[in-house]
């Protein structure tokens, strides 16, 4: 069966996931997590998205981006695959797959949910029982919210400054945020992004018009080409 055109809104954010062939592991060291944020980091310079949260798991990863102004999500996803996937078969003399099928994409409402969707992402080692407290993982953006700590790739979104009037109160919050007991939340956040868009009805309806937009033929002639005049 042929495969449906990934549909790419503008001007929006996406929670991005990537998985391991057969969900079998892309990282296996240290090196191997530095290496995939320093290629985030050289994609970010040449396609100039925007990442406000993202965790690398053993198997997995999640990224929430806004793609910059005229940028492919497409086109930076796929050069960052190839990208890590030749680096890795270089180091391990591997072939073949190194991703399942392409990666994942939903589109994501700016306010009402980027920060709820930012909160899953981070709690994902929480929840694979890798860590107790996600200060102790190192690989997401939890450390820039919620102690200050600042690297090469996390860009801090305007919603941040909505948690105090100054960073220790902001920190302490967010922290408070996502260590708290949001259950209703998240089964919301599941059940949304199980339809492709997270965000509120209204949002969706929105998206789904603008989908079906792109979707929709050109009418009117074709131009002739200069061979045909």
């Amino acid at each position: 069966m042929p495969r449906q055109a990934r549909i790419a809104v503008a001007a929006q954010v996406y929670h991005v996931i990537s998985r391991g062939n057969n969900r079998e592991r892309i990282f296996w060291d240290d090196e191997d997590f530095a290496a995939y944020l320093e290629l985030c980091r050289r994609y970010k310079e040449r396609d100039g998205f925007r990442l406000y949260h993202w965790v690398l798991m053993p198997n997995h990863v999640h990224l929430l981006l806004e793609p910059g102004d005229g940028g492919s999500l497409s086109r930076t996803m796929q050069g960052l695959q190839l990208a890590y996937t030749l680096r890795t078969h270089k180091k391990y003399r591997g072939v073949g797959h190194l991703w399942q099928d392409r990666f994942k994409s939903f589109i994501v409402e700016r306010d009402a949910y980027l920060l709820e969707c930012g909160r899953y992402i981070e709690r994902n080692p929480l929840r694979y029982g890798l860590v107790t407290d996600p200060a102790d993982y190192p690989w997401s953006s939890y450390g820039a919210y919620a102690t200050g700590t600042r690297d090469s790739i996390t860009d801090i979104h305007a919603i941040y400054a909505t948690f105090g009037s100054n960073p220790e109160q902001q920190r302490f919050a967010y922290r408070d945020y996502v260590c708290g007991d949001r259950v209703k939340e998240e089964e919301e956040l599941r059940a949304r992004t199980a339809r492709g868009c997270i965000g509120g009805d209204d949002f969706a309806a929105a998206i789904c018009r603008q989908s079906i937009e792109q979707r929709r033929p050109r009418r009117g002639r074709p131009k002739l080409s200069a061979k045909h005049l």
